[in-house]
């Protein structure tokens, strides 16, 4: 069985629901308490093994490809300053030459065609795919509980969490002969369904374990819900030609493509600090008390 190396990471979405703000800066670069979005992404994939970091982006996003390049002014001036813990802060987020692609998604088609844009860079081997929005606050990343549970049943695995009967509409939701236990087989896939419709409440969040077949469908550019190129519709067709699993993984998802989870995101991973907990409960208890 083939190790998982390389990820995806789609980030050419325009961010039209954090408007204004996101104009003029990627959404993907919206900062939960001191870092932004994108980097808890990499951070998790690095954390699981990850060698090779692919990023899908579209106009207006350089600010990420900046993020995680070498700054050698701003580094040195940190360290002229005695700010040894913020230039380690800094010089850790560089991706090193050869870890790093930048591949350009010429128009906003769905997430599965952003994930087809990076085909060529990808090749015969099984990778995964990271949704900056879905921010994952876990002990053991989630990526890396999928990649050792992956390395158990191969195939392609995706992220999966239950949710209340009237929020699958919201969601890609899986089909299974049998929902409990940790991982599941999936026996099918519904792009949010409508809730009278969905085979179950198990939904897929922006976690992926994918068989590089799943481009040989995407690149039949069928469009699905949205008129967009459905991920979920091309891994769909994957079932049945190979192991197809959802693992339940342990931790908290925050929808952080929604500005009520975005906040809530902020507030759960401030508080877990133990520079800003205490402030940050004194603050709340000033605003909610009464």
């Amino acid at each position: 069985m083939r190790p998982v190396r390389k990820a995806i990471f789609p980030v050419g979405g325009l961010g039209t629901r954090f408007l204004p703000a996101t104009k003029a800066m990627p959404k993907e670069m919206l900062p939960v308490v001191d870092k932004p979005l994108i980097q808890y992404a990499v951070e998790e994939a690095r954390a699981a093994g990850i060698e090779q970091f692919i990023f899908v982006t579209g106009r207006g996003k350089s600010a990420i490809e900046d993020h995680f390049d070498h700054s050698s002014e701003l580094q040195a001036t940190l360290l002229d300053r005695g700010k040894a813990d913020l230039w380690e802060s800094v010089r850790s987020i560089t991706l090193e030459a050869g870890q790093v692609a930048y591949t350009r998604q010429p128009e906003p088609l769905g997430l599965g065609h952003a994930v087809w844009c990076a085909r060529s860079l990808i090749g015969d081997e099984p990778f995964a795919v990271l949704l900056a929005d879905d921010l994952i606050l876990a002990e053991r990343p989630c990526l890396k509980q999928m990649i050792d549970a992956h390395a158990e049943v191969g195939g392609s695995m995706l992220a999966v969490m239950d949710v209340p009967k009237e929020h699958t509409s919201r969601y890609g939701i899986v089909a299974s002969p049998k929902l409990g236990g940790q991982i599941v087989e999936v026996s099918g896939l519904v792009e949010k369904p409508k809730t009278e419709e969905a085979p179950s409440t198990l939904a897929v969040i922006g976690r992926y374990i994918l068989d590089p077949g799943v481009f040989d469908h995407l690149g039949a550019q069928q469009r699905g819900a949205g008129n967009e190129i459905q991920l979920t519709d091309a891994m769909a067709k994957l079932i049945g030609q190979s192991p197809f699993h959802g693992l339940r993984f342990e931790g908290e998802r925050f929808d952080c493509g929604d500005k009520v989870g975005f906040i809530e995101a902020n507030l759960a991973f401030a508080l877990k600090r133990a520079d800003l907990g205490p402030a940050v409960r004194e603050i709340l208890g000033k605003y909610t008390a009464g």
